[in-house]
C-alpha cells in the first residue's frame, strides 16, 4: 500500500476486517468476496474489459474474488452469470457480452465443462477456475479441475480449486500487455 497505493487481502473474514479498519480506517470489506481493500490511489483504467462468466450462482464467492482484484489493478469487467452447460442456450446468448472482453475469466463446478464451451465459441484468452461448489461427485472441485485440465479447447489456462484472485491476477497482466508496444520496435 506505501508503495503503490493499493492493498488487497484475500480470503479475509468479518474478524480480520475489524482489526484492520481500526488500524486502516480507509479499509473495506467485501464481504461476499472475503477481500479487505485498501484503494488510496487508484492504479490506472485499462481500457479493455475483462469477462467474468460463471455457470452457477452458488459460485458468487468466487466471481466477487475476482472481481474485486480485477477492479482493483484498474480493469473493468462484465459479470456474466447462469450460463451453465445444463443450459447452453443461455452461453450461446451470452456471446455478444463475452465478444469485446480482451479475456475472459470462467468459474465453474461440477464436471468443468464451461471454459471448453466458451473457448470453444470465442478466440480470446480464457482462464478457468474450477469451484468446490457442485453436487454428486464432484469431490470439492477436483473433478471440475480435471475436466479444465483435460479441456480440448485451445487457449484454455486452469487456475486452482476456488482461486479467483489467481485468475484475476493472470487475466490483469494479460490484459495490461495486450496492446502494449513490444520492446525494440
Amino acid at each position: 500500500m506505501e508503495k503503490n497505493g493499493v492493498a488487497l487481502a484475500t480470503r479475509a473474514k468479518p474478524n480480520q476486517y475489524k482489526k484492520v479498519i481500526q488500524a486502516l480506517p480507509d479499509a473495506r470489506f467485501e464481504s461476499v468476496g472475503r477481500c479487505i481493500v485498501i484503494e488510496r490511489k487508484p492504479l490506472p483504467r485499462l481500457p479493455r474489459k475483462i469477462a467474468v462468466v460463471s455457470a452457477g450462482t452458488t459460485d458468487r464467492p468466487v466471481i466477487e474474488e475476482a472481481r474485486v482484484t480485477l477492479e482493483l489493478f484498474g480493469n473493468s469487467v462484465e459479470i456474466i452469470q447462469d450460463v451453465g452447460v445444463g443450459g447452453i442456450h443461455r452461453t450461446i446468448a451470452a456471446q455478444e457480452l463475452i465478444d469485446p472482453c480482451s479475456v475472459v475469466i470462467v468459474v465453474a463446478g461440477m464436471e468443468g465443462a464451461l471454459p471448453s464451451v466458451i473457448a470453444g465459441l470465442i478466440s480470446k484468452p480464457v482462464i478457468a477456475v474450477p469451484t468446490s461448489i457442485g453436487y454428486g461427485a464432484s469431490f470439492g472441485g477436483i473433478a471440475a479441475l480435471l475436466g479444465m485440465l483435460n479441456s480440448c479447447a485451445s487457449g484454455v489456462t486452469v487456475v486452482n480449486i476456488d482461486n479467483g484472485f489467481g485468475a484475476a491476477y493472470a487475466a490483469s497482466l494479460i490484459n495490461r500487455e495486450i496492446g502494449m508496444p513490444i520492446s525494440g520496435q
